[in-house]
């Protein structure tokens, strides 16, 4: 059966958000402490890119490398702050405000673009930041007083870290950047094998963590790596949606955390304001498509 490119682009992404959903809950459920779990979400996909990568590029392996440049080293190097800091969050807030902060990542790839791009966002994608932002207030208010705002403050940065991979992406369109996501597994393990209080694994996580680190690591940041190759970004964008929607639902459903209620509130804005404005951008570049 043949697919179109559209098709194509949609499985992927879909498979993508799908696979990686059950993530935040494999991070509950494992007993190892904070560095040593960073390490392993670092080293072991490290190996696997590492090999796969091998494979796929045989003798331009070290040429591929080579040509990501001082632009793939940036991203490498946010990527892997962005593996840390996720990991921070997570293991001081709910599952379900880290992930909702996350949602917001493509509003700060939009301010970061105007920027250092002179990208200028749209009316509405200023409306819609002004309503997710007010939201994260909102969220932020009640995690004070419940004593999470370190949490939900990482998990801010974690967005913005994305947001700005996003941007250096976009910046050199030209390069590929594959290798650069290999070489960010190796910083993560790198800054993180130092804080490493012990390598053993015992219990649950000898199958938990190697389960985790291929199948909602490695597989789905291969999967939204390609995506984009065959749909437009902000197609891709409208599918995260669903990782902040069943990724928490993942987490009621297995260990009862619970979100409060202005979590529920604002993240239901958040997610309805993303949707309702990736629909907006995909009927405004449709319709230019068709014109020219």
């Amino acid at each position: 059966m043949n697919f179109s490119d559209n098709k194509k682009g949609t499985l992927l992404a879909l498979s993508g958000i799908l696979i990686i959903t059950p993530d935040s809950l494999f991070i509950r459920l494992v007993e190892i402490e904070s560095w040593g779990l960073v390490f392993y979400r670092g080293f072991l996909p490290f190996i696997i890119l590492f090999l796969a990568l091998f494979v796929y590029y045989k003798k331009n392996f070290i040429n591929s490398i080579l040509l990501i440049g001082y632009a793939g080293l940036l991203n490498a190097f946010i990527v892997a702050l962005t593996n840390i800091t996720f990991i921070v969050s997570l293991e001081n807030t709910n599952v379900a405000n880290t992930l909702i902060m996350l949602s917001i990542s493509p509003f700060w790839a939009a301010f970061l673009s105007m920027i250092f791009l002179k990208e200028y966002p749209a009316i509405r994608t200023w409306i819609a930041m002004i309503l997710c932002f007010l939201s994260v207030l909102f969220i932020f208010y009640d995690s004070y007083t419940l004593g999470r705002i370190y949490g939900d403050f990482f998990g801010l940065i974690t967005s913005f870290l994305v947001g700005a991979s996003g941007v250096v992406i976009r910046f050199k369109k030209q390069v590929d950047f594959l290798p650069s996501l290999m070489i960010a597994k190796f910083f993560t393990a790198l800054f993180t094998v130092f804080f490493v209080q012990s390598f053993y694994l015992k219990g649950a996580d000898i199958y938990l963590i190697p389960i985790m680190c291929v199948f909602f690591v490695t597989l789905p940041l291969a999967l939204l790596t390609l995506a984009p190759r065959y749909i437009p970004t902000y197609k891709v964008t409208l599918f995260f949606v669903l990782e902040t929607t069943i990724g928490p639902l993942w987490v009621w459903l297995i260990i009862n955390e619970q979100p409060s209620l202005n979590t529920i509130i604002g993240g239901l804005v958040i997610i309805a304001t993303i949707f309702v404005h990736t629909l907006l951008e995909i009927k405004y570049f449709e319709k230019n498509k068709k014109l020219t």
